[in-house]
């Protein structure tokens, strides 16, 4: 679960074109703390990955490998 959660935490971001920075600002977080979540070295808590899964427009299922389909 952890490597999925990465592989699609830097996916999501790429897509978007957007940088670490930017979202860790939109998701209230550091900008280490988002690294650390696509790095896997630190797993978020739910409240912040809820937080990923609402600036991205995914579900949490999505995020973290239970589901395909990201909504």
């Amino acid at each position: 679960m952890k490597e999925i959660l990465s592989k699609r935490l830097k996916e999501l971001r790429k897509e978007k074109g957007l940088s670490q920075m930017q979202v860790a600002i939109c998701c209230d977080i550091t900008e280490k703390a988002y690294q650390n979540y696509e790095l896997m070295t630190r797993e978020p808590r739910l409240e912040i990955l809820i937080k990923i899964a609402d600036f991205y427009n995914v579900s949490l299922d999505y995020l973290v490998g239970r589901s395909d389909k990201r909504i």
